[in-house]
Parts: C-alpha cells; structure tokens; sequence
C-alpha cells in the first residue's frame, strides 16, 4: 500500500506541475503581445525625444549668456540641501529580477548622496518600489501605482508637476530619474539621469555651435520648452519602464515553462520506475502465494 500511495502522490504532483506550465505558457504569450506593443511605443518615442534634447542643446548658449536673475527656474543650479530621484518600477511580479535589481540601484543612489545632504526623498512609480522604499524608511515625496502596461501623457503630468513645482519653489535643489532602460528583449539596464535642474544634454556641442534664428525669443521658448522637455523625459523613462517589464516577465515565463517541462520528465521518469516496483511486488506478492499453497498440498 505504500508503494501504490507513492506512486499516486507522484502522479498528482506530475497533474500540478503541468497546470502550473499552462499557466506560465499562458503567461508568457499574454506577456509577448504586450512586449512587441509595449517596444513600438519606446522606440517611437526616442525620436522625438532626442530632437527636443538637440533643441534644447541650441538654446544652451543662451542660458549661458544670460543673467542668473535672467535664468528659468529649471535651468538654476544651487547647492544640494534635498536631494530626490523619481524611481520607477513595476507594479506586478513574476518578471526575474527586475524590479530587486532596480530598487537595489536605487538604494545605492540614495545611500550614495545620503552623506553629503541634509535629506533623500524619493517619488516612487510602482508598487514595487513602494514598498521597498516604505521598508527601507527613505521619506517619499509621493506615490504613483497601477499606472497601467501603456503609459501616457496623462500619466506623466501629475508627476512632472511635483517635481516641477519643487524645484522652483526651492523645496528640492537636485532630481534625478531612475528606471530600467530598454536596451533588448533580454537585457535591461538600471539606469540613473540627472532631471533637474536641466542642463544641456551631452554630444549637444555641434547644434548647440549652429546659428540658429529663434522666433519667439529664446526666453520665452525656454519657458515652454523646459517643462515639456522634463515631461518627455518622464514619459520616455515610463515607456522603457514598460517595455522592460514586459520583457522580463515574458523571459520568466518562458524559463518557468521550460523548467516545468524538465520536471515533468524528471517526474514522469520516477513515476515509471515507481509503478514498475509496484507491478513487481505485486507479481512476487501473487508467486509467493502460489508456491505457498503449492507447499500447503
């Protein structure tokens, strides 16, 4: 009886392991339809991105030359007393080590400033980095969750504004934006960028050398430009963000069912062999009996 007990136990468990596999298989398709749309809203977005960042490299000379009373309040750098980043992370598991590699970079940056400032806050994106920066007790400026698997626009307004309206008022003197870039379907990369204040991006020397003829003036482009330029920068950061995850959770899901699959046959194997003991106990149970009886005459 004990041998017939193994031998369904490793039965049921072969039962639950294959469901389990139809659900990471399930998963993994679910998660491969979002990634390939998810992948076309990033990579459409770096275009436009990277034109506003050449624009704004133009209008560098003019900040340089003008007075720091002159300055938009976006371009003025100050001594850092409050430090803070915009964190960005998923708000659903079962995407490898996404989401720990990303809060354990974001950790980093804030132990790494810790010292030299008198406060690190963070503004969290995603219920995963929530929740480690809520364990960790690093005080948060806000909080933003379930913001969907395609991000837009009206997603990144509330958060652009925060960050925005502290900056100028004085209540943050550096943010930085931290999210996981999308590099391919395989690897991302935990990646951290000064926000505010804006300075020109790097490689912008060349347009930046261009005589360019502004109309209106530069002051007034700069003051349209600067807050929809942090904007694009959030938005860009939140679709890679996106893309990333989707990635990731695809990768899982497909090692969950390959892995899955060595089980059942690990399983199967075992149960072969299980039932084969049993067959034969039973064979040399009933041979027993017989010559028994066979005595007993």
């Amino acid at each position: 009886m004990a041998g017939a007990g193994a031998v369904r136990a490793v039965r049921d468990r072969i039962r639950s392991v294959e469901n389990a596999s139809k659900v990471t298989r399930a998963m993994e398709l679910v998660a491969a339809s979002k990634m390939r749309r998810a992948q076309d809203r990033a990579l459409a977005a770096r275009p436009y991105a990277e034109r506003m960042r050449a624009v704004l490299g133009a209008l560098s000379g003019y900040s340089q030359q003008a007075d720091a009373d002159d300055l938009h309040p976006l371009l003025v750098e100050r001594d850092i007393d409050h430090f803070a980043f915009i964190h960005i992370t998923a708000d659903r598991g079962l995407a490898g080590g996404l989401s720990s590699n990303m809060n354990r970079a974001g950790a980093s940056l804030a132990l790494e400033h810790q010292p030299n400032v008198e406060r690190v806050s963070t503004l969290t994106v995603g219920r995963k980095g929530r929740d480690f920066f809520r364990r960790s007790g690093f005080p948060m400026l806000a909080e933003f969750i379930e913001i969907g698997d395609f991000p837009g626009i009206e997603t990144v307004l509330p958060i652009a504004r925060i960050v925005i309206d502290d900056y100028a008022t004085g209540a943050v003197d550096r943010v930085y934006l931290g999210y996981q870039q999308f590099v391919t379907t395989a690897v991302q990369r935990p990646t951290f960028r000064q926000l505010l204040p804006v300075v020109a991006p790097e490689g912008s020397e060349d347009e930046a050398a261009v005589d360019f003829i502004f109309e209106p003036e530069p002051a007034q482009l700069l003051e349209t430009l600067l807050p929809r330029y942090v904007e694009m920068q959030i938005l860009e950061a939140l679709l890679d963000a996106a893309a990333s995850e989707q990635s990731a959770r695809m990768v899982a899901m497909r090692q969950a069912t390959d892995a899955a699959g060595e089980m059942i046959t690990d399983l199967t194997l075992t149960y072969n062999k299980a039932r084969q003991e049993l067959v034969t106990s039973e064979l040399l149970d009933i041979v027993g009996g017989k010559a028994a009886l066979e005595r007993d005459r």
